[in-house]
């Protein structure tokens, strides 16, 4: 009877440990949401960068700033979620504060506004992601209907280089070249 104590005491302790050896789970999605990101804007030339992180295994903080350096800004802070639809695509949608200045909208503070929208994102491959996000923004009591595509590589876990397409955004029909670091 004391032989089978011990046995069995040293096969729960070696799945107790087994398991505290395997790393948590700490997201039900197939993307990460926790990151930096650098990017450059073409036509017109634009500079930014924006982050993530998650709060929750299915919601996650986000913001971001993008400006020509000529007095303007395109900047926004938010809340979104993202859940699994299969195993190889997330649905997202985000609820973000907007804050921007450009020549339409152009007093000293800038203007107010909000943007909803809602997007996927798809893995191709084992490194080849594709996406692409439709919303509303409201700024200054002009409504505008927004959307985006992209494609990104992902190098290796911590490193991701993308090509995104914004379309009726502040900037016009623009594209994106982007690097994320995974965090």
């Amino acid at each position: 009877m004391r032989k089978t104590l011990i046995a069995t005491g040293l096969v729960l302790a070696t799945m107790a440990s087994a398991h505290a050896e395997t790393p948590a789970t700490n997201t039900m999605s197939n993307f990460s949401y926790d990151y930096a990101e650098a990017r450059i804007g073409i036509s017109p030339l634009t500079y930014g960068g924006g982050f993530s992180r998650s709060i929750h295994p299915n919601a996650h903080i986000t913001g971001s700033i993008d400006t020509r350096f000529k007095s303007d800004w395109d900047a926004n802070f938010g809340i979104g979620f993202h859940a699994p639809v299969n195993n190889w695509a997330d649905i997202t949608g985000e609820i973000k504060a907007l804050s921007v200045k450009n020549d339409r909208y152009n007093s000293s503070g800038g203007k107010f506004g909000v943007e909803v929208n809602l997007g996927v994102r798809q893995w191709l491959g084992p490194q080849l992601e594709v996406g692409g996000k439709i919303g509303h923004t409201t700024i200054d009591r002009d409504d505008k209907v927004i959307g985006s595509i992209m494609g990104r590589f992902h190098a290796t876990e911590l490193f991701s280089i993308g090509v995104e397409g914004k379309f009726n955004g502040l900037y016009g029909d623009q594209a994106i070249i982007t690097t994320r670091f995974k965090f």
